[in-house]
């Protein structure tokens, strides 16, 4: 698979790709593939960036018109699906015919759009996302998935896969990597949070937040055994045989308060969460398993 293409590819017999954007992200894929020895050109909005990849061998185009030109296959990773199509804009007719992927942040709707975008000036179009660390691109355990248009996947699979080895075809919805990383990336923050205010607790009683990390990573690795569990009683719908129940958990929601008091917290981040599980048990969930809060989170409180 992806070798047919082999008899009009360079004497490298690695597929010409282009980056554009070339932020700590577009950096890292761009010298995975020339360190994998595929020819790639090169675009930065603030040229300077490209210089230590060109000094491993890309090729630095002044346009993104000679970036795009160069290679079948462009990948352009900046910030925000506006951001590339105010990057790819001008250049926007030297797509026809090019295989676009896209590796930025965005909702689903924004991925609508890019592609809309991106087929009206004839590319074909591939969305996707990193999910890792720019330090982690081209390792065989990194994450990258794309949704989007099949033809592009099944050509370019194995040049995608030198960016990381765990490399995913979600479907032909454009949106899907857009609504899998949203969907996966929200747990981000309140577990972060959770992580930061327990630091601050660790200081407040004069003790190092990284005496705490093993066990932090030790609950991660608790809350990722029990998510096949959830998933299946969300699937499913049943929530009656519960590890931790709602009660349970609006029960521990006191020991919050105290720990803000005693080592001069802000805990009032919590309250959305507190009010989530008391909107539960009003819903008749109490005794139910804490995934039934997922009910909840569907239909949100009417107001007035």
């Amino acid at each position: 698979m992806g070798r047919r293409q082999e008899h009009h590819m360079t004497e490298h017999h690695r597929t010409p790709v282009t980056v554009i954007g070339l932020g700590s992200m577009g950096s890292a894929l761009a010298e995975a593939f020339t360190d994998a020895g595929h020819p790639t050109t090169v675009w930065n909005r603030t040229p300077s960036k490209a210089a230590p990849l060109v000094s491993k061998g890309a090729v630095h185009a002044h346009t993104t018109a000679e970036a795009i030109a160069a290679s079948p296959l462009v990948i352009a990773c900046l910030t925000t699906y506006d951001s590339t199509i105010e990057a790819l804009e001008p250049a926007a007719a030297a797509l026809k015919g090019r295989a676009l992927v896209t590796l930025n942040s965005g909702s689903p709707a924004g991925a609508r759009h890019m592609a809309e975008w991106a087929l009206g000036h004839g590319a074909r179009h591939l969305d996707g996302a990193i999910k890792n660390v720019p330090s982690a691109v081209g390792a065989e355990d990194t994450l990258l998935y794309y949704g989007g248009d099949n033809s592009v996947f099944d050509e370019f699979a194995s040049t995608l896969r030198v960016l990381g080895g765990d490399t995913v075809y979600l479907g032909t919805d454009v949106d899907l990597a857009a609504l899998y990383e949203m969907a996966v990336g929200g747990t981000l923050l309140p577990a972060l949070v959770g992580f930061f205010q327990g630091a601050a607790a660790m200081q407040a009683r004069g003790l190092k937040a990284a005496s705490m990390v093993r066990f932090s990573i030790k609950w991660f690795e608790m809350i990722n055994s029990v998510l096949p569990v959830f998933a299946e009683e969300i699937d499913s719908g049943d929530y009656s045989k519960p590890a931790s129940s709602v009660n349970l958990f609006l029960d521990g929601a006191a020991h919050d308060e105290e720990l803000g008091k005693e080592a001069n917290l802000d805990t009032g981040w919590h309250k959305p969460f507190h009010d989530l599980l008391e909107r539960a048990v009003e819903a008749g969930h109490g005794d139910h398993s804490i995934s039934a809060l997922t009910e909840v989170l569907k239909n949100p409180a009417q107001t007035g």
